[in-house]
This record gives C-alpha cells, structure tokens and sequence, in this order.
C-alpha cells in the first residue's frame, strides 16, 4: 500500500486508519435472497427491474416506499456504531438518481438515502455512496437491478452513468463530512466487458467527482481483475488522480471448487489475499465479503435458483446439507457452523486489514444466518471488540 499525496480535507484519514463498515444491502436496491418476501408476487419478477414492471409503477412504489421507511432506521445506525464500525456503504442504482426513459423503475430512493446521511452524522459514520447498478445491466445479477444480459458500455449507457455520478457528487458535495466516498460502480464484470473502457470510464467518472469536490474519495471496482498486475499503475497521483480506493470483493461459494472447500481450507484462502492486498499500490478494501461458506442462503444464486452446496444448482453436485442455512436464524446454527463461521470472520478481518479494510456484506437479512451481520454480532460470530480473537494467528 503506497500512500496518496495530497489528502486534502477528506474527513476519514484513509491513510492511517482501517475501514471497518458494512453494507446495507437489499435496501435502495432490491435483492430476492435478501428480502424474500417482497418478491412474493409471482414467478415474473425476480429483480427490482421486473419487480417494477409486474407490479406497474403505483403499486410499486407504495410498496417499495414501505420497504425503504422500515428496512433500515435511525436505530441500525446507532447499532452499527455501537459495534465499532465506522462505515457504511449504501448501494443505490441510476434509476433512483438519472432515470432512463422507458424504464419500469420507481424513483424515491434519495429522500431516504439524504435522511441515512443525516443518521449517520449523528452516530459518527461516514458514508460510502455505491453505484450499484447501471444502464443495461454492468453484470447480469439481479443485484444491478436487471439480471440476464450485460448490456452496460453499449449505445449511451455509460454517458447515462456518468449523470447518475454526477447526480450523486453533485447532491453530497456538502456533506463531504460524512460523505466521504462515491463509488464509480459496482462490479462491472470485466471478464465480458472492454476493460479499457471501463479504464476510460474510470477517469471520466473520476473527472466528474473532482468536479463537485476535492474532498471525496474515489472508489473504483476491481472489475474481477487481478489487484496488483492489471491495477497497479492506474489512478495513481503520479498520473494526475488523487484519493482513490481500490475495492474488491471477497466471495468463496460462487463456484463449485470454492464451495467444495473445507472450513480451514476457506480460512487459508482469506490469509493468502493479505499479502496481494498489501501489494497494491492504492488503498484497497474488501467492500463486500461474508461469513457464508455456502451459497446456501435462499435464492442467494438468483430467484428461484438452488444451491451448488447441496447440488440443487444446475450442473452441481452436492458437498453437504443446506438445514438451517437456506433460511434460518443464527442461533438455530450447528455448533460446527458457529465455530467455522467465527474463524472464518476472524481470518478475513485479519488478512484484510493488511491493506485499508473492510466492508461486510450485509448488516440485516430476513433469512440469510451466514450474511446477517447484526445476527452474527448477536450471537458471538462476529468479534466484540472487533480485535477479539478466539482464533488468533491463523493469518501467521
């Protein structure tokens, strides 16, 4: 990790000190597997996209207005801080910011996200504002609002998520106190996208930042690239870019050799990140990872889709039981699973401070135990104090 020149007055020191956050997922932005009950209206929707369009704009809203006045409140915030955290990022899509003609989408997110900034204030976190879906779907997965087809960098998509930046920079630019960071874009997968226009767009998106204030951070994805070898050298100071954080995200389960891991085999995957972390020569966070070493958790792997755990995932096969993992609480856990999750939340915790930290996803779910951080603190598995270790130096 190098250090960024010239910090000006961004108001959470970067440089010296850990992010220790959360996500509040499944809030602005629908997720199936994290609100089930809200898509349980009919096989026809199964993203915020077709959820919208199902249900017509009216009725829509009403409904999501509900869900927004209620899935997080002023309390979570003061139970976050109360935890020891000191962020929060909070995903919200182009929709709610500079929607597209045409589009089923309902606007009224940003009232809400303006009162988060104001609880976060007076429990003294800071915020990370997180553009977690674009135009045309940057990924495919249902959490970029639209699953199926990648169509972002197609005919004006990216033009259109520069103006939801710039709805977003220029909105916060005076609340950079609390504010203290915007990300570009969630996940934008680069395995199937030009990754030199998402370099293109990286410094355009940073360009528009810079516009409305010097005094935020500028968050870019890792586009599932390699840290070091693709990233180091770009956005950099000596390349005209100041503040800027690296943001990678963390998952073992989306793939059957992940999830055929064993616990201490999952534990030492998270240590030999450590040092490609420290590698980096930005600041870089994990800014989502979990406690999950399943994809167990109902709809997790899409609306309706089962799980490669348990082999009910097309093309999977089984490694183990999903009981009580598919929908659950913590406390209803096996003492196998607490151990191992608890273990594994403390060797994530200690290989990514390495670098500048970490985000976890998410802090609430209805039925999700291994994701559901305010459960997790609930019930042990996550560390109070969060340098409490019942496992220590399983990093080395």
């Amino acid at each position: 990790m190098s250090s960024q020149l010239g910090q000006r007055d961004v108001a959470f020191d970067y440089q010296n000190n850990k992010v220790r956050g959360v996500n509040l997922g499944g809030w602005l932005v629908l997720e199936p597997w994290i609100t089930p009950s809200i898509f349980s209206v009919g096989d026809s929707a199964i993203d915020e996209y077709t959820y919208s369009r199902t249900l017509g704009k009216d009725t829509a809203f009403n409904n999501l207005q509900r869900h927004w006045s209620s899935w997080i409140t002023q309390s979570d915030f003061s139970a976050i801080a109360a935890a020891g955290l000191n962020h929060v990022r909070i995903p919200i899509g182009y929709w709610a910011v500079a929607p597209v003609d045409g589009d089923p989408y309902v606007q009224g997110q940003l009232p809400y996200l303006d009162q988060a900034i104001g609880w976060a204030r007076g429990a003294g976190l800071k915020v990370m504002i997180d553009l977690h879906g674009a135009p045309g779907s940057q990924n495919g997965f249902d959490n970029s609002g639209q699953a199926g087809s990648v169509n972002w960098q197609q005919g004006n998509t990216v033009s259109q998520t520069l103006d939801a930046i710039n709805g977003l920079a220029q909105r916060y630019k005076g609340d950079t106190d609390v504010v203290t960071s915007i990300e570009l874009l969630n996940e934008p997968l680069g395995p199937v996208l030009n990754l030199d226009g998402i370099k293109s767009f990286y410094g355009d998106g940073y360009d528009t930042v810079r516009q409305a204030s010097n005094d935020m951070v500028v968050v870019i994805s890792d586009a599932f690239q390699d840290l070091p070898s693709f990233w180091n050298g770009f956005a950099i100071p000596s390349t005209g870019f100041q503040n800027v954080i690296l943001d990678t995200h963390q998952y073992q389960i989306f793939s059957p050799g992940e999830v055929g891991r064993s616990p201490s085999e999952h534990v030492s995957a998270a240590c030999e990140l450590g040092p490609r972390l420290a590698g980096t020569d930005k600041w870089t966070i994990v800014g989502e990872w979990t406690g999950a070493q399943t994809d167990c958790a109902k709809w997790l792997n899409g609306y309706g889709k089962g799980a490669r755990y348990d082999g009910t995932f097309p093309g999977s096969s089984r490694v183990g039981s999903c009981d009580g993992k598919y929908t659950g609480r913590v406390a209803d856990l096996s003492d196998d699973d607490k151990r191992n999750i608890r273990s594994f939340i403390e060797a994530q915790l200690d290989a990514y401070e390495r670098d500048s930290g970490w985000v976890f996803w998410t802090w609430k779910t209805e039925s999700a135990p291994e994701w559901h951080m305010q459960d997790l603190l609930s019930n042990g598995l996550f560390p109070q104090p969060l340098n409490s270790r019942n496992y220590p130096g399983q990093c080395g």
